[in-house]
């Protein structure tokens, strides 16, 4: 695991922290992340306030783990995007497809 991402497990509930730039060098690590914690828990939220940038790559593996949570009755949630992925989310109109903290 790279300094990009860690995560803690508790109960049937995992919480995966983001930190940094998400782009196509590391989207692939993020992405087998938050679906390897979907396989093994019930509920995960990807904290994403420390992400100073992401591009569409690293959008595309939180639209993963979302279509992969709910086509097994999952919960994923996205907590505390920072500014810049806030404004990525809102101008692609995903702040109303994704359940944000």
């Amino acid at each position: 695991m790279s300094d990009l991402i860690r995560f803690e497990k508790h109960d049937d509930a995992c919480d995966v922290y983001i930190s940094g730039e998400v782009d196509l060098s590391n989207s692939t690590e993020i992405r087998k992340t938050i679906l390897s914690a979907l396989k093994t828990t019930h509920s995960v939220t990807v904290d994403l306030s420390a992400v100073e940038y992401i591009d569409s790559s690293g959008i595309a593996a939180m639209v993963e783990g979302l279509q992969f949570a709910h086509s097994h009755s999952k919960n994923f949630t996205l907590r505390n995007p920072s500014k810049q992925v806030r404004s990525i989310m809102e101008l692609a109109r995903l702040d109303q497809v994704f359940h944000i903290e």
